[in-house]
């Protein structure tokens, strides 16, 4: 394994938004079910959840409280029957491409650590034909918790054998954020349509894309900060 700008043994990706803009199709299923039912999903409410569970949000019991007598999972299963086709035809955000291309390149082992179930997870780097980029996919199916908990981070970097420290995050959201700073890592915010209002300051460097910057040129830019927990 070699390291890159003195520093970067590893990188671990979030998936949802960041990979593939999964959240974009996810709040527009939402919406047009809201719609249906006579309601208004904004999207300052649907975004509390991104990255995460349902606690602070859930779209689905939110509905029920304002139309009273729903039949929630005949409600759930049409969301899920919308969500798919328009998450089906999704393909990688700009820049992935090139990103997995470098690190393989480089020979710097990458990691998923992810707040979605495993079984989505595995669906989605099949379908875009990433899955054999990864050495480890950590998911909330196995350590049990979504972030801002940093557990999935932990459980990708000693999976890949490295420090915390000396491994790049690469996330869209706050919570995301969050959860890769709480394990002691540098993070590369790369917000999508949902996330791009949000405030994602906390991480060292936000680009509109990946495509801005090479990994190489993230791992420069970052050789001198020491990460902040």
């Amino acid at each position: 394994m070699s390291s890159v700008a003195g520093w970067l043994d590893a990188v671990v990706f979030d998936l949802d938004g960041t990979i593939v803009d999964t959240e974009s199709p996810s709040f527009e299923s939402w919406r047009r079910t809201w719609e249906q039912h006579g309601e208004t999903l904004l999207l300052d409410e649907w975004v509390l959840c991104v990255g995460t569970d349902w606690d602070l949000f859930d779209p689905l019991a939110e509905l029920g409280r304002r139309v009273p007598g729903l039949d929630l999972d005949s409600v759930r299963a049409g969301k899920r029957e919308l969500e798919a086709t328009l998450v089906g035809v999704t393909v990688l955000r700009e820049g992935v491409s090139a990103w997995l291309a470098e690190a393989a390149a480089l020979d710097l082992p990458l990691a998923i650590a992810s707040s979605s179930p495993r079984q989505w997870v595995d669906q989605h780097l099949e379908r875009l034909g990433v899955a054999g980029s990864f050495v480890s996919v950590h998911t909330v199916t196995e350590v049990g918790v979504t972030k801002p908990d940093p557990a999935s981070y932990l459980a990708a970097c000693t999976a890949l054998g490295v420090e915390p420290a000396r491994s790049l995050a690469v996330e869209d959201s706050v919570n995301g954020t969050a959860a890769a700073r709480a394990a002691g890592m540098r993070v590369v915010a790369c917000p999508n349509p949902v996330t791009v209002g949000l405030d994602l300051s906390t991480a060292d460097l936000v680009l509109s894309t990946l495509e801005e910057r090479t990994l190489t040129q993230v791992a420069e830019d970052l050789a001198h900060l020491t990460p902040k927990l």
